[in-house]
């Protein structure tokens, strides 16, 4: 308690040079843990993105492109899914449900998906929740829809607007349907997944727009190909299926059988298996992004130990006084390792603050943002031994200049000319 107390004494002489360090170290922790809650949350909304669905149909493509463009909303799909494909697939006996997306049309930069009710009946996300709204109604006319929580939020619709679609997946687009509008008809609670930033209307109506746009195409320009005024879809087509068997012990046989289909070549995707394969890919950013913090931690760490070899010389008179009073040279050591640990938790505690601080005010903003959520909870196993390594890392820091005072207390005992 003595040595505890003589650091701190110590530490009131030199404060600026003390809050330095300590906040250098703690920015390099609030970064570190930072960066892992982010990855754990980012981890977490990814692989809850999609729950329930035993396998994803979709035409001949790689299984990462049909899941990023039939769940992510990200690319589009290089061919479509005939209905009859469709029909042949949902009555097959071990399906349950069969629900078809029709991809290929935009709202104001926002991706219109054509579904059908068994979209919002069956659908799951993150360990089994059932889509919800906010506000509104379920479609029960042939031109409603509804949206997700951040198209609802960034363009300040309510149930009753007037939504207008066009065609194409991009931020701009030269033909709308002005004179077939959707009534927007409900709002969805926020799901933290791409669900929240879709509008989906239903599958005939879309159908019926597409059909109409069809023909006002050929009456005016009867050498346009069908494909370059449809822009990604074929008329009538779909772009995805998303199903759920009555027995996930069927789901291997089942892909084989679709993925082996006699009318067109398609592909069938457990998402589960295609979900950890994409984040093993992203695995490398993660890698990077820890390195970077480390290094950050490193950093912080060598200030530590910069401060405390540039104060041995100015500190040799007071070891020297220490010795006068009865001090061994073992106690002038343990008082410079005290400073060194003391320092280094004091910093772990404001860095984990900081992080758990800015997590709150945060939260909702990466969330609304990015869709990403962020779990407020305590330290976690992974968290608690990069603490107890980057304390262990200020303990050897310590080690350094407590060595090197530990040599000058046994050569300058009251010797020190001041």
């Amino acid at each position: 308690m003595a040595i505890l107390g003589l650091a701190i004494k110590s530490f009131r002489n030199r404060k600026f040079t003390t809050g330095l360090t300590v906040l250098s170290i703690a920015l390099s922790v609030m970064l570190l843990l930072g960066i892992e809650k982010i990855r754990q949350g980012a981890e977490t909304s990814f692989t809850s993105t999609i729950s329930g669905t035993d396998l994803i149909v979709g035409a001949r493509s790689s299984p990462v492109q049909l899941l990023l463009y039939s769940v992510f909303h990200i690319g589009n799909p290089t061919n479509n899914i005939s209905r009859h494909s469709y029909e042949d697939i949902s009555e097959h006996p071990q399906v349950e449900w069969a629900i078809p997306l029709s991809l290929g049309d935009s709202h104001k930069g926002y991706r219109v998906v054509g579904t059908t009710t068994q979209f919002y009946q069956h659908f799951r996300f993150a360990r089994g929740q059932q889509l919800q709204l906010e506000q509104g109604e379920w479609p029960g006319l042939a031109y409603d829809a509804v949206v997700g929580a951040e198209v609802a939020a960034a363009l300040g619709y309510k149930p009753g607007d007037k939504i207008v679609i066009a065609h194409g997946s991009g931020d701009e687009s030269f033909i709308t349907h002005k004179d077939r509008p959707f009534r927007l008809a409900g709002i969805m609670k926020r799901t933290g997944t791409p669900v929240d930033r879709a509008v989906y209307v239903g599958l005939e109506s879309i159908d019926s727009i597409h059909q109409s746009y069809d023909g006002d195409v050929h009456d005016h320009d009867p050498l346009m190909s069908h494909d370059e005024h449809t822009g990604e879809k074929e008329q009538g087509g779909l772009s995805a299926i998303l199903l759920g068997l009555k027995s996930r012990g069927a789901a291997i046989s089942m892909q084989r059988n679709i993925n082996e289909h006699d009318h067109e070549p398609l592909t069938a995707i457990m998402p589960g298996v295609v979900l950890l394969e994409v984040w093993q890919m992203m695995s490398v950013v993660e890698r990077i992004l820890m390195i970077v913090s480390g290094f950050v931690v490193v950093v912080g760490l060598f200030s530590m130990l910069i401060i405390l070899m540039t104060s041995l010389n100015e500190r040799r008179r007071e070891m020297a006084i220490l010795r006068s009073v009865g001090a061994r040279p073992a106690h002038v050591f343990i008082l410079i390792m005290g400073e060194a640990v003391f320092l280094t938790l004091l910093a772990i505690g404001l860095g984990v603050a900081m992080v758990y601080g800015l997590m709150v005010l945060m939260q909702p903003w990466l969330e609304s943002t990015f869709g990403l959520y962020v779990f407020i909870s305590w330290p976690n196993t992974t968290e608690l031994m990069l603490l107890m390594i980057i304390a262990l890392c200020g303990l050897v820091v310590g080690l350094i200049p407590g060595i090197r005072i530990y040599r000058y207390s046994l050569a300058d005992g009251m010797t020190i000319k001041v």
